[in-house]
């Protein structure tokens, strides 16, 4: 079945979508590009490939998608949301879908009885996170404690570290501080910079307290491009721990272990199978599949393209949400905190929320 999906804004993370379909053309396919402007809409026509309007009307004209992709600046989210759900249509907001609280509670208000929404959280299906994931969902380290995510910042973070640790809606506590540091910064979305001067970069570090469960921040301004800090990820368990690629438990009660999580990456050194990523391996049993095989993408692609298309399952009634609106909206409130916390040097409670109930 092929996934049909409209977008609505033109920016960064629009592209992404558009050249995912391309990627994958047997699979996903772009019915329409929504952006302001008759210019706009033309040179995205041209350089994209796809059809742009102006209006919801007109990309309705073009036929009717399965969903509707809102990639639109944080403070429009909300609004276009709304429109689109009083339409009928079913949609996949970008992170978040709302720039605060109050806008968090407001669309939730609006459109959260309607169960026609989810966001396009794709990092708990990034190939290494999934893997990680399954081995937890497994038991392997026991009951999970604590999660520390040094990786992505805010609510991918908090999307990871609730995941990991089965946490829902329960209240936390928030305790977060910000710590500046000179730091090089030689790689930034607009390519290399040249510049070997350190500069002051602030790290955020955030304890977050579910009550018995932890989850532990740690973000560096531009950690997501800059080659000179590296990504890791610790996840305890009440019998052992998975930190990166590397499992601990006990094989029996005198005799720790340690496995690896394998990644079968194919087109390296003298493999002539293409670049692409396979499967990977724990205890030689696969628990992640590469549902692109063939494709080429990068992890992050593949995990976009992912929630694609089980958004498409969703809109057309054959399997749950992969994302629900609440889920997002619980990741952004605890964000919303480590910022706050870090803001003040106070701890910041989270409560309960109506999306909870």
């Amino acid at each position: 079945m092929t996934t049909t999906f409209a977008i609505v804004g033109t920016g960064w993370r629009s592209r992404f979508f558009v050249r995912i379909a391309a990627t994958v053309p047997d699979r996903m396919r772009v019915s329409g590009v929504v952006t302001r402007t008759s210019s706009r809409a033309e040179q995205v026509a041209s350089e994209w490939g796809v059809p742009a309007v102006t209006t919801i009307d007109d990309l309705l004209a073009l036929g009717r998608p399965d969903f509707v992709i809102v990639s639109v600046p944080w403070a429009a989210t909300p609004a276009v949301t709304r429109d689109l759900v009083g339409r009928d249509l079913a949609v996949l907001d970008e992170t978040p879908p709302a720039p605060d609280a109050d806008g968090l509670r407001a669309l939730w208000s609006d459109v959260g009885a309607t169960g026609r929404v989810q966001v396009a959280e794709q990092y708990r299906l990034m190939p290494g996170h999934a893997a990680r994931m399954e081995v937890v969902r497994r038991g392997t380290i026991g009951d999970p404690t604590s999660v520390q995510v040094s990786s992505t910042h805010l609510y991918h973070a908090v999307s990871l570290i609730r995941g990991l640790l089965g946490v829902a809606y329960e209240p936390a506590t928030v305790t977060a501080r910000g710590f500046v540091a000179p730091l090089v910064d030689p790689l930034t979305p607009d390519g290399w910079t040249h510049d070997a001067v350190p500069r002051p970069a602030t790290t955020t570090l955030a304890a977050i307290d579910f009550g018995g469960r932890m989850g532990f921040y740690d973000f560096t301004d531009n950690q997501w491009w800059n080659p000179l800090r590296t990504r890791r990820i610790v996840i305890r368990g009440s019998a052992g721990e998975i930190v990166d690629e590397t499992v601990v438990r006990m094989h029996d009660p005198t005799t720790p272990i340690s496995s690896e999580l394998s990644r079968r990456q194919t087109g390296i050194d003298l493999n002539l199978e293409g670049l692409d990523l396979k499967h990977i391996s724990f205890d030689g049993d696969v628990i992640y599949r590469n549902p692109f095989v063939g494709s080429g993408m990068s992890d992050d692609d593949i995990a976009v393209a992912a929630i694609v298309e089980a958004t498409g399952a969703w809109a057309r009634g054959d399997a749950p949400g992969p994302y629900p609106l609440a889920q997002a909206c619980q990741d952004h409130l605890i964000a919303l905190a480590i910022e706050e916390s870090g803001r003040t040097g106070a701890d910041v409670a989270v409560g309960r929320e109506p999306w909870a109930d």
